[in-house]
C-alpha cells in the first residue's frame, strides 16, 4: 500500500467516524471544547500508528483506548482541578504574630519534653497529617494523637493568660 494510499483510507476513516468518536469523547468528559481536544489527541496518535492499526482492524478500539487514557491524562492535570466561583471565600488575612508572642511561644515549645515538642511542630506548624508525623518520628499513630493533645495542652496552660488574677 502506498503513502497516498494510507492516507485516503485515514481520511476516510475519520470522515465517517469523527461525530461518532466526538460523541464518544464527549461521552468521558462531558465538556464539548475538551471533547474536540480529546479527539484531536486520539486523531493525531491513530494517524503515527495508522499502518499497524489499519492492518490489525482495530481502528475504533485504538481510538478509544486513546480517548479514555487522554482523558484521565487531562483530568490530572492541575488547571482541570480548578474550579471558577462566583463568590471568593471571605477570609480576613491573618495577622502576623508580633515578635513577643513568637518569642513566648518558642519559650514555651522548649519547655515540652521532646517527643511532645516534635509531635506538636510536625503536625500544626509543618501541617503534617498523623500518618506522615508517626512515619517521620517512628512511632505509631496513637502515640502521635497522645503526644500531640498532651503537647497542645501545655502550651495552652503555659499561654493562656491566667484567670485569677
Amino acid at each position: 500500500m502506498t503513502r497516498a494510499e494510507r492516507e485516503t483510507a485515514y481520511v476516510d476513516y475519520v470522515t465517517a467516524r469523527r461525530p461518532h468518536l466526538r460523541r464518544v469523547a464527549y461521552a468521558l468528559c462531558g465538556d464539548w471544547h475538551q471533547a474536540d481536544d480529546l479527539l484531536q489527541t486520539a486523531l493525531v496518535k491513530l494517524y503515527v500508528a495508522w499502518p499497524r492499526v489499519r492492518r490489525s482492524g482495530s481502528e475504533d478500539a485504538y481510538v478509544r483506548r486513546i480517548l479514555v487514557r487522554a482523558s484521565i491524562d487531562e483530568s490530572r492535570r492541575p488547571w482541570r482541578r480548578e474550579r471558577t466561583t462566583e463568590v471568593l471565600p471571605d477570609r480576613p488575612a491573618a495577622e502576623p504574630t508580633g515578635v513577643e508572642e513568637r518569642s513566648e511561644l518558642f519559650d514555651a515549645l522548649q519547655d515540652l519534653p521532646a517527643q511532645q515538642r516534635a509531635a506538636v511542630v510536625l503536625r500544626h506548624w509543618l501541617g503534617l497529617s498523623v500518618a506522615e508525623t508517626a512515619a517521620e518520628l517512628g512511632i505509631n499513630e496513637g502515640t502521635v494523637k497522645s503526644h500531640t493533645s498532651r503537647g497542645l495542652a501545655a502550651l495552652r496552660l503555659t499561654l493562656e493568660p491566667s484567670e485569677m488574677g
